[in-house]
């Protein structure tokens, strides 16, 4: 199978139905950016994590291939893919509670810093929170189907990633690095 098609040459690419769309369209950005997503996370996996949190971003990985098949499809139901469900994101908050646990209480706001996959995880979650807001835009369209699981999904997501960088930085020994209020413009 070649790897170009040059069916996307005039900025068109097919969904997963078939129907073509722009390459900008609102369903394209949703799904284009849960891939960068993706990508953001195999950069922080191959950085290095603790065995116990690299498992856990192995599968959301796999869970966002799903969530980015459920929106290249104008209807997940026509077609045999599997969807990201409630239990998805009941598991995000178990992971979410889990590794908390381990965890100082935060008394000041932190800065997206620390260990190298501390900071990508930090990256990985402003991603996330960028693929909820196209998530959301493509919701507020009339006649787009989305579900209201994926939007609940990757906003627990984003809560899971900013404690999974923390857990990075626990780790490798790197502390949170906390908002200095003193420094910046006065």
């Amino acid at each position: 199978m070649k790897i170009y098609t040059k069916t996307g040459d005039a900025g068109q690419t097919g969904l997963l139905a078939g129907q073509r769309v722009a390459k900008d369209d609102p369903r394209v950005e949703a799904y284009g950016t849960a891939d960068e997503l993706n990508a953001t996370l195999g950069m922080a996996r191959a950085l290095g994590l603790a065995p116990e949190l690299d498992a856990v971003i192995e599968r959301v990985q796999n869970e966002l291939f799903h969530l980015g098949s459920q929106l290249a499809a104008t209807d997940p139901a026509l077609l045999p893919i599997p969807l990201v469900t409630d239990r998805h994101v009941t598991a995000l908050e178990g992971d979410i509670d889990h590794f908390e646990l381990a965890l100082p209480p935060l008394h000041a706001f932190i800065l997206p810093a620390g260990a190298p996959a501390a900071a990508a995880l930090h990256m990985a979650r402003t991603v996330c929170r960028r693929a909820e807001r196209r998530v959301v835009t493509l919701a507020g369209l009339p006649d787009q189907l989305v579900s209201e699981t994926v939007i609940r999904y990757l906003n627990r997501l984003g809560d899971f990633l900013f404690v999974a960088a923390r857990a990075a930085n626990a780790h490798s020994g790197v502390g949170d690095v906390a908002w200095n209020r003193t420094l910046g413009p006065s």
